[in-house]
Parts: C-alpha cells; sequence; structure tokens
C-alpha cells in the first residue's frame, strides 16, 4: 500500500487534469489532522457519494466530532471521486484515501460508512474495491479494517449482509465510542500470506464477536436464514451465543451537544450552511413515513443550546445560512420562543435560516416570517396527498381548506414561488385521487395569482411512494410500472400551466429503491452482479441502467417481482425482523388495518398507542427526565 507522501505526489500529477481538484486536497476550515502515531485507534468516515453532497451530512459531521474530541484516537473523511477521477486512480495506482492525512483507507482500524439511501449501495462497493479492500466481508482478514455502516437504510441491512463486517442499527453518538474501546482491545497486526486462514478463524472473528455483544450492533456472519419453498423467509436465528436473538436499535437519552465546528468546503457544495438539529424523532404517524417510526422516542435541545451552538457555529465557518432541522419543526415545544430568540439574536446579520418540514397551517407562516430577511426561493408544504381520503389513509389528514388558507397567506406575504410535494402509488388510490392533485395544485395557484397576479408560481414535485421497513405499509406492494406511468401522464397531461413547474421520479428509479429497500440477503448477489457490469453512481439519472439490474436478477434467478409488486402474508417473516427499531410489529399491523378503514390516528403527544418503543427505555428516561414525551407505557421516576 502507498504511503501518504507517495500518494500525495501521485495527486498533483493528476488533479489539473479532473473536474474540482478541490474535492480531493483536504485541508479545509475546522477539518482536523491529527498525528497518526500518536493515537491507538483510526477511524475513517466514508460518504459514499461525491463531495458536494456528503460533505454536509449531518451524520458524518456528528461522529467526526465526536470521534476527534478523544485524546486515543482520530477521525478523517472520504467521499465518492468522480467518474474522471476514479479513472485517474485506478490508472495511476491510487488507492481510496481519507482527506484529512492522505493515509488510504486500508491503513485505518474502522471505516465507517453511511447508508441513508439504498442507491449508495454500489457506490460502497465500488469505494471498498477502490481502496483495495475485499468487498466481500467473508475474504477480509487481519490485514484490513473493520468495515461498520450506519444510517437508514441499515435497518434493512440484509442486502448489504455480504459487504459489511457489522451494521449500527440506530444512532451512533454513543455506539461509537463502545467500537472505538472494543477495537482498540484488538490491535492490528500486519501478517503474511500463509497466516491468513488462522487469523482469520482467530483474532478478526473474536473481534467480531465482541463487537456482536454491542447494544444496537449486528454482525451480519453470526446469522443463519432459512427459506420457504415459496421462497419467503423461515427463520433468522443467531449461530453463536454472543449473538442476540434480535438486535434493537440505539436510542440516545439526552442529545449531546450538537457540532459546531463544521468542516467548510473548499468548493461550492450542496448545502454550505450550519445545520442544528433542534429535535429528534417524530409523534405524527405518518403511515409511509419510515424516518417517523425509526426515529422515536421524541428528544429536544433547549433554546438557550440551539442559540448558543448557532452563534458558536456561524462564528467558527463563516457560513450566512442556519437550518434548524427536525422531521417536524413546527411540533418543536418551545418553537415560538426558538424563532424569536433565532430573530434577535441574528438581527441585521442578513443570515437566512431555514425551519424545514413545517406543518401546513398559517402559525408556520408567522414562523417564517419571524425568521426570514428575504424571500428568495420558494416556501414548501408537503400534503403528500390531494384528496382527503388518501389523507386519511396515510395519517395525515388536513382539510383541503386548511392547505388553501394556508397558501393564501404564504403568497399574501410576499413569496412568489410555492412548492408542494405529492406523492401517487399510496395503497388503493385510484385515477380520482391523483386527478385531485390536478384540482388542488389549480386552485393554490388560483390563490396566488389573486395576490401576485401573474407572478405567483406553483413548483409541484410528486415522488412514488415505496413501502419501507419498519412502517404500517410494510405488507402492501408497490405499483406496476404501467400503473405508476399512469398516473404520471395523467398529470403531465393536466398540469400544463406555464406557472406550474412539475417534477417527477421515473418508475425505474422507484423500482430500483424498492429491490433494495425490500431486500434480503439473496439481494446481495443481485448488487455485486450489478456492481461488476458497471452499475454505480445510481442515484444519478445519467449514470443509472436500468438494464443492468434487471440481467443481475436474472442472472441470480431472482424475480424483482417478489421483492417490490408482492403484497405481503399477515404473518410473513420480513428480512428486517430481527433488526428492532423498538416500535412493535402488532402496533404496525394493527394501524395498516385502521388504515384500510380511512381511519387516523391522533398525534400520540395527545393519545398514547402503546406502540413499544419506550419500555426498553425508562431507565433512560428516569436518568434524564424530561426528555421524552409522557407516555403510559413508562412508569414515572
Amino acid at each position: 500500500m502507498l504511503s501518504p507522501a507517495e500518494i500525495e505526489t501521485r495527486l498533483e500529477r493528476i488533479l489539473l487534469s479532473v473536474q474540482k481538484p478541490g474535492r480531493y486536497v483536504g485541508g479545509e476550515l475546522n477539518s482536523v489532522t491529527k498525528d497518526w502515531d500518536s493515537v491507538q485507534t483510526r477511524a475513517a468516515f466514508v460518504f459514499p457519494d461525491i463531495y458536494d453532497i456528503g460533505i454536509s451530512n449531518l451524520g458524518i459531521q456528528i461522529l467526526y466530532s465526536q470521534v476527534n474530541q478523544r485524546p486515543d484516537a482520530l477521525a478523517e473523511r472520504a467521499y465518492a471521486p468522480w467518474t474522471d477521477m476514479e479513472a485517474q486512480m485506478r490508472e495511476h495506482g491510487i488507492p481510496l484515501y481519507a482527506l484529512e492525512s492522505k493515509h488510504a483507507l486500508a491503513d485505518f482500524d474502522i471505516l465507517g460508512f453511511s447508508l441513508p439511501y439504498e442507491t449508495l449501495y454500489t457506490n460502497a462497493l465500488n469505494l471498498l474495491d477502490l481502496a483495495g479492500i475485499p468487498v466481500r466481508a467473508e475474504e477480509r482478514d487481519e490485514r484490513h479494517p473493520i468495515v461498520i455502516a450506519g444510517g437508514h437504510a441499515c435497518f434493512n441491512p440484509e442486502p448489504m449482509h455480504a459487504f459489511m463486517d457489522a451494521f449500527v442499527i440506530g444512532e451512533g453518538e454513543e455506539v461509537i465510542h463502545e467500537i472505538i474501546n472494543t477495537v482498540s482491545k484488538f490491535p492490528r497486526e500486519h501478517v503474511g500470506k500463509s497466516e491468513r486462514a488462522n487469523v482469520q478463524t482467530c483474532k478478526r472473528v473474536n473481534l467480531l464477536k465482541a463487537l456482536a455483544q454491542i447494544p444496537g450492533v449486528y454482525v451480519p456472519r453470526f446469522y443463519d436464514v432459512t427459506y420457504l419453498d415459496d421462497g419467503t423467509i423461515q427463520t433468522v436465528t443467531p449461530n453463536i451465543p454472543e449473538a442476540p436473538q434480535v438486535v434493537l436499535k440505539r436510542m440516545t437519552a439526552k442529545l449531546p451537544p450538537p457540532p459546531t465546528r463544521f468542516i467548510v468546503p473548499n468548493i461550492e457544495a450542496v448545502h454550505n450552511r450550519v445545520a442544528i438539529e433542534v429535535m429528534r424523532g417524530c409523534t405524527r404517524g405518518c403511515r409511509f413515513c419510515q424516518a417517523g417510526m425509526i426515529t422515536r422516542p421524541v428528544r429536544e435541545r433547549s433554546v438557550d443550546e440551539v442559540v448558543a451552538a448557532a452563534e458558536d457555529a456561524i462564528r467558527s465557518t463563516g457560513f450566512e445560512e442556519l437550518a434548524l432541522l427536525s422531521l417536524s419543526s413546527s411540533d418543536y415545544t418551545p418553537i415560538l420562543e426558538l424563532v424569536t430568540a433565532i430573530g434577535e439574536k441574528f438581527a441585521g446579520r442578513h443570515l437566512t435560516v431555514s425551519l424545514p418540514s413545517l406543518r401546513i397551517e398559517s402559525v408556520s407562516v408567522d414562523l417564517m416570517e419571524k425568521i426570514k430577511d428575504r424571500r428568495a426561493g420558494g416556501f414548501t408544504l408537503a400534503p403528500e396527498a390531494a384528496s382527503e381520503r388518501m389523507r386519511r389513509i396515510i395519517n395525515k389528514f388536513i382539510p383541503d381548506d386548511q392547505i388553501l388558507a394556508t397558501a393564501r397567506e404564504i403568497y399574501s406575504r410576499g413569496w412568489a414561488t410555492l412548492k408542494l410535494y405529492f406523492m401517487i402509488g399510496h395503497p388503493s388510490e385510484t385515477l380520482e385521487d391523483v386527478q385531485a392533485i390536478v384540482g388542488l395544485c389549480n386552485r393554490v395557484l388560483a390563490e396566488g395569482r389573486r395576490t401576485l397576479g401573474g407572478k405567483a408560481k406553483l413548483n409541484v414535485g410528486v415522488s412514488t411512494f415505496i413501502p419501507k421497513p419498519h412502517t404500517p405499509f410494510q405488507w402492501v406492494a408497490v405499483e406496476l410500472p404501467e400503473q405508476i406511468k399512469a398516473k404520471q401522464d395523467l398529470l403531465k397531461r393536466e398540469l400544463r400551466d406555464r406557472s406550474i413547474k412539475l417534477t417527477w421520479t421515473r418508475p425505474e428509479d422507484t423500482l430500483l429503491e424498492a429491490w433494495l429497500a425490500r431486500g434480503d440477503r439473496r439481494t446481495a448477489d443481485v448488487i455485486y452482479a450489478a456492481w461488476t457490469n458497471g452499475a454505480k453512481f445510481d442515484a444519478w439519472r445519467e449514470h443509472f441502467r436500468y438494464a443492468v439490474w434487471t440481467s443481475a436478477f436474472a442472472a441470480r434467478d431472482l424475480d424483482p417481482a417478489f421483492y417490490a409488486h408482492r403484497p405481503r402474508r399477515v404473518d410473513e417473516v420480513f428480512p428486517w425482523d430481527h433488526i428492532s427499531d423498538a416500535v412493535r410489529k402488532q402496533y404496525l399491523f394493527d394501524d395498516f388495518r385502521q388504515s384500510l378503514e380511512g381511519e387516523i390516528r391522533a398525534d400520540c403527544r395527545e393519545d398514547c398507542y402503546a406502540c413499544g418503543i419506550l419500555p426498553a427505555f425508562a431507565a433512560d428516561r428516569r436518568a434524564h427526565p424530561g426528555n421524552y414525551w409522557k407516555c403510559p407505557e413508562v412508569k414515572s421516576p
């Protein structure tokens, strides 16, 4: 493996021949470079997409800050090189390296991959190969780092089970320290080829057994899967006593102080901003929303902590945008106090402040009015469905009158562009429900024209529903491509007003995400076959090759429809059932059954439905009172 000095020398020869060389040089403001030899454990966090996207990933920023606060460990970063840079690296024998020290990734003890969505899977394989690390976990030995993945996509880890040594299920702020402490007890030794088999069966396996005993860590090699004759799963069972029957996600009882020394990118990135997470979790219970289920329970930061963190971060970065992040910003308890404090603290500093995920109500407009110095860009609302019947089914019930009243408020206060997000393909949806999108959009634009005339604009984004694991809709099927296309054609035909901009998700993109999100262990061979035939950057339209994927399924004698278009039996064992987000499967099924009747469940701050999230967490709540919404499942301290 090349030394850092050799890597830098070779980089000097190629950087001027690639697009945006600033992606590959490191040295950014607030990046941390420690003395390599002064620490015991070295971790590299890898985002398997380009620098422009990955550098602002909040999960990596959090873990990077956590690890680099330790005197005995260091954390560095790597991202996927764009195709031109990858070609040059392979031609000149440059392995994938970390930006801070230019050490090859193979030199690190831990590689931590962030997998927030499934279309990054082939990129992850490609980066392992570019790093000179065996793509399949079973082929790694003492010479190689421990490869771990985390992120929302890991709540069904099975499609990637063959490529990762371990997965972190849930939140990483605490478990990353336990992983480092464990890895530090098994220092790496460089071994010769003749020793490989012995090491493979001894030291590395013992390290993996130790990792499997950390709550929230899933080591897939220690589980066996059996199948029924129809191809569905019969059992998933541990094959060693150290591995738990069910891996329960990690939940951080009290959110630690947020990172404030954000890395300032060398080039223009997708998000050049400070991002402060004000709240984690959601109590709304939208039936399609995986994030709302797997991030329970709700935990909030105090106003003082958020304001202090924002001030420190802006001072240390120079960013001119502040994003106050959560799944449902309007539900943050002291939201009015927070926006008032932010407005006062940063008055006159021309800071753009954003509050994503606001509810559709006039108070959301009032909140944005308080924190925006200017109205460049638009105001975003997400009804998700346009008919009141469908909004009952998905448990996001908002009367049409409320949507129109909110639109009226937005346009009347100076926002010229309103963005509406919808989803087609919900369970039991008809063409009439899709036609309702057309009607609602026209009525919303009419509200804008009454106030702004021809200046009023409406952007309409339409994605296609995918029944994700750990949601009430995990029992339903994805619509067939011809059904999706018919609904999209209706929208394209009817929404022709020049003031309306319509965007949609291609059916092929939807199907790939569905195959990967709902796959089992057999899907790993499909991913590998697709990658070996050139699949990568699947989230990029110009690089996604649908035929490569269908060929990969055919080569493995698997039917993609089995994963996407098949309704699930009531008693079916899902590939992810041994991975627990602490929400009971029976609760999810009862909620699904209620959706068939058009019944809604109120916000669980108003009514508790005993979803199961808190019993295993009661001790943490007693240790940190006030961090969770009251729930009768948890006894008061």
